[in-house]
């Protein structure tokens, strides 16, 4: 075991995981509280990973204008590529057809413990990113607030220059510290995976492919169209990396964005593997990052786009172009929005389907099964955000000197970039 790659030792404990829960079923739950404290140990470093990182990525590029071009690049590959994967989702959504012949007289559960959000309008969304007190949005975990908050202080200490020296060697040292801790905490990984996987195939076993396994196969399609359709393109056309080597540096995110359902709680991961395996600078990597994990949001736009295609379809509503038009717009805005933390789409998908004029009865059934789909989107999110970072490392040349993205990291399992 001593001898295993995190990835293999990841990969083996989400595949025990399965083994238990498919042997045991709902007795496995036992481990529940392994794979809850998993996930309160990566709860307990993502915001203070996520400030100081964010603040030491913007201040070591050291240049406004160059930050000016890289952000710019940054937000155009997020929302571009969010706008096209809700199209993608919607084609798919089309082709498919998930919800004819559902049959509403199939619904045979309510919606009564998933409550409507308040609709957002684009101004509201918009102030609800910045905070009226930092500090509470620290300690409330508002990531969107904290990043807005944490990229101020990293433009005002790129300003500064030399007059902040002092500040920013706290947040640097700050940085060394968090990822130390981060890496004590990932060596738990490969036995929060396997409990978390034994618990929910032991809760929900196959039973879920069931009725709904239309719904789910158009989840799983839309997310592979996205990969094939518009991450190779980037990932062999603008970062102009090998397949091969991408799909087999990457691998080790999906199994942990598989185990937690949370971008946020894969960012830990997500950091290691783009620097140390793809070598890019830590400057880029420390502020692209985190700011997708929350909000690059490609697999969740994905899923809001065949969720209410799929309710219009059982209910028989035809949705004007106009509507779809629409939705893309609203579906772009709420995925920037929403957190990347497990199930954090299923309140959401309320508002949407009532801004739709769309009853949400349907909404029982898809809480029920929301893992499986959860867990394939949020590979598809985290997979998104190391796409769009490598895309704007290849354009910005800020891969590490004298490093190529085909050769094997050089370094160990514990040594940062």
């Amino acid at each position: 075991m001593a001898k295993l790659s995190m990835s293999a030792k990841v990969f083996l404990g989400f595949g025990v995981g399965v083994v238990l829960g498919l042997i045991f079923q709902d007795k496995i739950l036992f481990l529940q509280p392994v794979g809850d404290l998993f996930l309160k140990l990566i709860q307990m470093i993502v915001m203070p990973l996520i400030f100081c990182s964010i603040i030491s990525g913007i201040a070591s590029i050291g240049d406004v204008a160059k930050l000016k071009r890289i952000g710019t690049k940054v937000m155009g590959f997020y929302v571009v590529t969010t706008i096209l994967s809700t199209i993608i989702g919607l084609a798919v959504s089309h082709l498919l057809q998930p919800g004819r012949g559902f049959g509403v007289g199939s619904i045979v559960e309510s919606a009564e413990n998933v409550k409507a959000a308040e609709p957002l309008s684009v101004g509201a969304a918009i102030l609800g990113m910045v905070p009226s007190n930092p500090l509470e949005a620290l300690a409330k975990g508002d990531l969107m607030q904290t990043i807005v908050f944490a990229v101020f202080v990293g433009v005002a200490l790129t300003i500064l220059g030399d007059k902040a020296s002092n500040f920013k060697k706290v947040i640097d040292e700050g940085s060394q510290v968090m990822f130390k801790i981060t890496d004590i905490v990932m060596k738990t990984t490969p036995y929060g995976v396997c409990a978390l996987a034994a618990c929910s195939i032991g809760e929900y076993g196959l039973a879920v492919f069931g009725i709904m396994g239309k719904f789910i196969l158009t989840h799983y399609v839309a997310a592979l169209s996205i990969v094939i359709f518009l991450y190779l393109f980037i990932i062999r056309g603008i970062a102009r990396i090998p397949l091969a080597d991408f799909f087999r540096k990457v691998s080790e995110i999906w199994w942990v964005a598989f185990s937690t359902t949370s971008s946020s709680g894969t960012l830990p991961v997500t950091l290691k593997v783009v620097e140390q395996k793809f070598h890019v600078r830590h400057e880029l990597a420390s502020f692209t990052l985190p700011l997708g994990a929350t909000i690059n949001m490609n697999g969740i736009a994905a899923y809001y786009a065949v969720t209410v295609l799929f309710v219009s379809q059982i209910y028989g509503v035809d949705l004007t172009l106009y509507q779809q038009a629409a939705f893309i717009f609203m579906t772009t805005l709420i995925s920037i929005g929403t957190p990347g933390i497990p199930n954090s789409g299923i309140v959401l998908t309320v508002m949407l389907l009532g801004t739709m004029g769309l009853p949400a009865a349907i909404m029982g059934m898809i809480v029920g099964i929301f893992r499986p789909i959860d867990m394939v989107h949020t590979a598809l999110n985290v997979t998104g955000d190391v796409v769009s970072t490598l895309a704007v490392a290849r354009l910005e040349d800020m891969y590490e000197d004298g490093t190529d993205t085909q050769l094997e990291e050089p370094y160990g399992e514990e040594q940062r970039v």
